[in-house]
């Protein structure tokens, strides 16, 4: 089934696939280079298509289907492209479903429409890992080619190299959101497989005490990867957006 598009105020065109339903409508957020043909998007399509539930997924700019290049974007431009998708295909309530980026642009989202959450679900929530992954772990060779050349190229446990801009780092440093406080005024529920090779549990415990929130969890899986797609992990993830459409 051929996607629909939308174009966003900044001239971005963006793919997506809605699905009619009861509310609140889950808004499946992917992670970086990844799209919306992912296991865990279509699975959670499926699922709400069983529950009658509303449900959207789309491709960041530069990410499938969508216009631009990868390597033209950063953070705060997906986060425009979140924003359009949300504020343009949504009504009511939403629970935003947030996997490694994604779960970083999740609570992006929260913090620009967190009137409109109704519970939100992280997948090896990878917030600030421009400057906490990336960053901090340049060599000096690579800081420099960064700043000469503009771009570094990392290797990949799951794909081909990922291209990091001098653009995706210094955009990164005006999006981070471990630093200054993080009202999470929703019921959260936090997903992290133990040997994740892209995302430490270090992360996830970082996240879950710095954040302000009445009714947040973190459920660690032994021996789930990055991926968090097998048949128990896509279950867990089930049961959590199950749990926290149920709250309130």
């Amino acid at each position: 089934m051929a996607p629909q598009y939308l174009e966003t105020a900044q001239g971005r065109r963006i793919a997506y696939h809605k699905t009619d339903g009861q509310g609140p409508c889950v808004v499946f957020l992917g992670g970086l280079k990844s799209d919306m043909e992912g296991t865990k998007a279509l699975f959670l399509e499926d699922w709400a298509k069983a529950r009658g539930q509303a449900f959207l997924r789309f491709d960041y700019s530069g990410h499938g289907e969508s216009s631009g290049r990868f390597e033209d974007g950063c953070i705060g431009d997906w986060h425009e492209d979140t924003l359009a998708a949300v504020d343009q295909l949504t009504q009511g309530e939403i629970v935003p479903v947030g996997s490694s980026m994604g779960g970083w642009q999740a609570l992006l989202l929260a913090k620009a429409r967190s009137g409109r959450i109704k519970g939100m679900v992280t997948i090896a929530a990878a917030p600030d890992f421009t400057e906490d992954g990336y960053w901090a772990n340049f060599t000096d060779v690579q800081k420099d080619e960064l700043n000469t050349r503009g771009r570094v190229e990392l290797p990949s446990d799951y794909m081909e190299p990922y291209v990091v801009t001098k653009r995706m780092i210094e955009d990164g440093r005006t999006r981070l959101v471990l630093r200054d406080a993080l009202a999470l005024p929703f019921p959260v529920r936090c997903l992290q497989g133990t040997d994740d090779s892209a995302v430490s549990t270090a992360t996830a415990l970082r996240l879950l005490e710095h954040a302000t929130c009445e009714d947040m969890r973190l459920e660690l899986v032994k021996g789930a990867d990055h991926r968090f797609s097998d048949e128990a992990c896509l279950r867990l993830i089930a049961e959590a957006v199950a749990e926290v459409c149920a709250r309130g």
